[in-house]
């Protein structure tokens, strides 16, 4: 047995809304979602209590974000993780979900000093990252292969832990369900998340699409995978 096989099979399936709630106290907490995209995560944390800012550098996932119906305070900023357009020590949590391997190579390191910098002492750094393996990335990988990028992402945080500027908590790797309710809903979110895909996606949709059908479990009329993945929770000391 391979050792990715035996690490998947010890690893629990976990909604992502229920690992962040078991990590990171929300209510009346300030949070920082980094590379928010249209605002899921921000408005799943502010119904749970948390006063939540969102960065995102996409026009196009920003733009979605500001015309989603308000939960109440929340808000959206134009910007990058390596820049924070923000104030020393202002936030009790800096999530990225999904993101840290969307930052540059060479800005991984600096999109994590800036966390560090606008965290409160105490406060936590919450980092979630896709594995690069399963049926749903070899699929994606296609069109867009992640696995330097999340290498990379992943040898960023470790580093920011042996200098001493972050705290390691813990680490947990868990499968994250994800449906669609169809193949197209599918295709639009590979180029929602980043628009460079699009004419990628064009090119291979008939592959995309055996890949996507022939792979995906039917469960409750949805198309359901099982996504590896990891979150470091990270703390300024």
């Amino acid at each position: 047995m391979t050792d990715t096989i035996a690490a998947a099979k010890t690893r629990p399936l976990r909604k992502h809304g229920d690992v962040l709630r078991a990590n990171i106290g929300l209510s009346g907490k300030r949070i920082l979602d980094v590379g928010c995209g249209e605002g899921s995560l921000v408005r799943l944390m502010t119904r749970e209590g948390a006063r939540v800012t969102g960065l995102e550098c996409s026009d196009g996932q920003i733009n979605r974000a500001r015309a989603a119906k308000t939960v109440c305070d929340e808000i959206y900023l134009f910007g990058y993780g390596e820049n924070l357009p923000l104030c020393e020590e202002s936030f009790d949590a800096v999530i990225y979900f999904n993101a840290l391997h969307h930052v540059p190579v060479g800005s991984q390191i600096p999109a994590l000093q800036e966390a560090h910098r606008v965290l409160k002492r105490g406060g936590f750094h919450y980092i979630e990252e896709p594995i690069a393996e399963g049926s749903y990335f070899e699929i994606t990988r296609t069109i867009d292969d992640e696995t330097e990028v999340r290498a990379s992402a992943y040898r960023a945080l470790r580093s920011v832990v042996s200098s001493g500027l972050f705290v390691e908590e813990s680490e947990l790797e868990y499968l994250a369900p994800i449906s669609y309710p169809d193949v197209e809903t599918f295709l639009e979110r590979l180029v929602s998340v980043d628009e460079t895909r699009r004419d990628a996606v064009n090119t291979a949709e008939a592959s995309l699409k055996e890949g996507f059908l022939a792979s995906a479990v039917r469960r409750d009329n949805d198309y359901c995978f099982e996504n590896p993945a990891r979150l470091n929770l990270l703390r300024k000391p």
